[in-house]
């Protein structure tokens, strides 16, 4: 789901689909008519008719089939959530706390798709293009569920709570708040295509956009860190060296603890992933976010929440 996520936002085809039928979307198009009147409906909105003009019906499939497959995907992980977690509860086979958790983790999973609708009505109205805002809070609303997900299951594999450190689970919790905020970021970069300026590293030279690679460029410092191509970018790079720096720091403190294998293990997938994700950041940067690049990078991130949540969980 985050793999073709990230292929669709990156290949703006998110808008593609301009209604929202929650049975009759399953499929696609069948045939030619089929076809031609769903390109009639996207010739109707300010995508089409601001951006792609040029558009032949082949150019409107190709975008068609990532936002369809994101959809459904998005049912598909619905059905794999619900129909188990039915079964388990007729059957008994969950504690009164597991249900609750559970019941949560569905409610989580139903507002992530009102979110996508939410992210997709923004670029219907008046403008070719989704809110980076709207698309920031799916993104982040996606990761977090996983990551709630990722935690009921580890309730369920370690029912033990460990003996910890607090200042060192509360540096952990630092660096999940600031992993977060810098996949927020992220999500402003891909929003507003801000990846395809300074294309340089470490320093953040002139890019290819020229008219927009000012850092002064609206009316506020912190409108221009929100809504400035440069200064999301500018943010982006620098949270990248603080959650490095946090991630090294747990790593530094772990070399003196007595450590369970399980809390070994986290804190070595979290080294080795924010090493990966550092990297993988600074070439999809220079090489102006090719698409597959790009969605590797975001794959990253999910694996680095991933890690880091295993973290805490161990050390909570």
């Amino acid at each position: 789901m985050v793999i073709v996520g990230g292929i669709t936002r990156l290949t703006h085809s998110g808008l593609s689909m301009s209604e929202y039928k929650l049975v009759t979307d399953m499929l696609p198009p069948m045939n030619e008519q089929e076809w031609h009147d769903a390109f009639e409906i996207y010739k109707q909105f300010p995508e089409y008719q601001k951006l792609n003009y040029h558009f032949t019906l082949e150019d409107f499939k190709d975008i068609y089939f990532w936002e369809w497959l994101h959809r459904l995907i998005g049912r598909i992980i619905g059905l794999v959530f619900f129909i188990p977690f039915i079964y388990f509860l007729l059957t008994k086979q969950l504690t009164r706390k597991t249900t609750y958790k559970s019941l949560f983790l569905m409610f989580l999973g139903g507002f992530q798709g009102f979110l996508g609708w939410y992210m997709v009505k923004s670029g219907l109205i008046d403008r070719p293009d989704v809110s980076h805002y709207r698309l920031a809070i799916h993104l982040i609303a996606a990761f977090i569920t996983f990551a709630a997900t990722f935690w009921v299951a580890l309730d369920i594999i370690y029912p033990n709570r460990n003996p910890v450190n607090k200042p060192f689970r509360n540096l952990i919790i630092l660096g999940t708040v600031v992993l977060l905020i810098q996949i927020i970021w992220g999500a402003f970069v891909a929003g507003l295509d801000a990846g395809w300026v300074h294309n340089h590293w470490p320093l953040m030279s002139e890019g290819k956009l020229i008219h927009d690679t000012v850092f002064i460029e609206r009316e506020t410092l912190w409108k221009n860190l929100t809504e400035g191509r440069s200064g999301v970018q500018f943010v982006h790079r620098y949270l990248a060296y603080i959650v490095v720096f946090i991630i090294g720091l747990i790593a530094y403190k772990a070399r003196k603890m007595k450590l369970t294998t399980p809390q070994k293990n986290s804190i070595i997938a979290l080294l080795g992933i924010v090493i990966l994700q550092f990297v993988l950041g600074v070439f999809t940067l220079i090489l102006a976010v090719p698409v597959w690049l790009g969605v590797v990078h975001q794959v990253g991130a999910f694996f680095l929440l991933s890690a880091m949540t295993f973290t805490l969980h161990r050390f909570r």
